[in-house]
């Protein structure tokens, strides 16, 4: 590389398992992806996924509420700092163990438990539609409703699931702190989950009922961090239009106003495609010579070398 770049790693679900044992696995196997990169002269940033794991905790301390009438509910936002705490944990140690079996010792990895504010008025707040959470009676339902006002859909004939609110990130509360670790040259771990949304109040931060696509909050982080490079990490090594169909087309370089007319041809799924692309895009308009990288884990390195991924640019 001819120069060293400061990048921003956005991992999926796939890096990281959907259980504790299969997160202690992933974690290994996506540390020596980010390393690799690391060893070729890269600056890296990470920021991930939460939903397998928010999942996991916010049925958990359901499960206690309904166990113990003493227990009072979780807020969302107080599971999404859980999660980030408890991926941090295993993938900060699964970092630190790959540098040091390279015999690279001057790089320390650290955790950010990271807020990020929200807009109060953001449309997404009246059309809730993410669901999270296990599956539930009609009557289940209906109780989780009166008790903790949460409001249930019906999905798909396989029951009733709490849906929350996907608002776009506005800030990040602790940029600053995330700003100063990166630049004294640690591996920071931050945006977990898309952040703990929250809402600003005069001078107070309140959880908020919300999940923050884990895409755009790596975008913004990219864009605080002036990095060079935001790359996605999906599960595919391509982006592609007329995806499983005859004419499918994989691509390899797409300029933003290209990526555009794909999105408004419908060629993107929302929900998967849609919002990678869509942050990559906002990425690379957002200054001369950003690029964005959509692909792989496995196929990171050879990505940043130009040899494989989709490459977003203006």
């Amino acid at each position: 590389m001819d120069k060293k770049k400061r990048i921003v790693i956005a991992l999926g679900g796939n890096a990281l398992g959907n259980t504790l044992p299969e997160q202690m696995a992933a974690v290994k196997i996506t540390s020596k992806a980010i390393v690799d990169l690391i060893e070729e002269g890269c600056e890296v940033v990470i920021a991930h996924g939460n939903g397998p794991q928010v999942g996991m905790i916010n049925n958990a301390m359901s499960a206690l509420s309904r166990e113990d009438p003493n227990q009072p509910n979780t807020p969302l936002s107080v599971c999404v700092a859980m999660s980030q705490a408890y991926i941090g944990y295993d993938l900060q140690n699964a970092l630190r163990e790959e540098l040091l079996n390279r015999n690279i010792t001057h790089i320390p990895v650290a955790t950010m438990i990271t807020q990020i504010r929200v807009d109060s008025d953001d449309p997404a707040f009246l059309n809730p539609s993410k669901p999270i959470g296990h599956f539930m009676t009609k009557e289940q339902a209906q109780e989780a409703e009166e008790k903790y006002g949460y409001i249930m859909r019906e999905d798909a004939g396989r029951g009733y699931r709490r849906v929350v609110a996907s608002p776009k990130p506005a800030q990040i509360i602790e940029i600053g702190a995330i700003r100063t670790l990166v630049d004294s040259g640690q591996l920071v771990i931050a945006c977990g989950g898309g952040g703990i949304p929250v809402t600003l109040n005069g001078n107070h931060l309140k959880g908020a009922s919300a999940v923050i696509d884990k895409d755009f909050a790596s975008e913004l982080l990219a864009e605080e961090l002036d990095a060079d490079v935001l790359i996605i990490l999906t599960a595919v090594e391509k982006v592609a239009v007329n995806f499983g169909k005859p004419e499918e087309k994989w691509l390899d370089n797409l300029t933003t106003a290209e990526a555009r007319t794909y999105m408004d041809e419908g060629h993107f799924a929302p929900g998967s495609m849609l919002p990678k692309v869509q942050a990559a895009v906002k990425f690379a308009e957002s200054k001369e010579g950003r690029t964005a990288l959509i692909t792989l884990l496995e196929k990171a390195r050879e990505g940043i070398l130009g040899k494989t991924g989709t490459h977003i640019h203006r």
